[in-house]
């Protein structure tokens, strides 16, 4: 941080990144599985390869949900009120949300959550 004006002719700063803890990684981990949720769902916003990327994050991060959506179509995602979503599930299952209201997708998200519950 610069407490003085920085001048175009010394170049544009630069900004150093850290990785940080993967929340979700360490949540649902087995080396913690007495911390561990009885149930962790995940999101991945994807644009591109959506179904093939969300699977690998499923199983790499050991969840029992991820709902899937592509932040590349224009009628659904970022800056926008709706959303399209495909819910994965741990055993397989696939579920496609049609586009719809957000608060409409997170109401079908809660309610396969509390069916993942009920199973558990």
């Amino acid at each position: 941080m610069s407490n003085k004006k920085i001048k175009k002719k010394d170049g544009l700063p630069s900004i150093l990144l850290e990785s940080t803890t993967d929340i979700l990684t360490s949540l649902s981990s087995n080396e913690n599985s007495a911390l561990r949720p009885k149930i962790v769902v995940g999101f991945a916003a994807e644009s591109q390869d959506l179904i093939s990327n969300a699977k690998e994050k499923l199983i790499s991060k050991n969840l029992d949900l991820i709902a899937a959506n592509d932040i590349s179509a224009t009628d659904s995602g970022f800056g926008v009120d709706t959303n399209r979503v495909t819910l994965l599930f741990a055993n397989r299952k696939n579920v496609e949300l049609p586009l719809q209201s957000k608060t409409d997708i997170a109401e079908a998200i809660i309610q396969h959550l509390a069916s993942l519950l009920e199973n558990h």
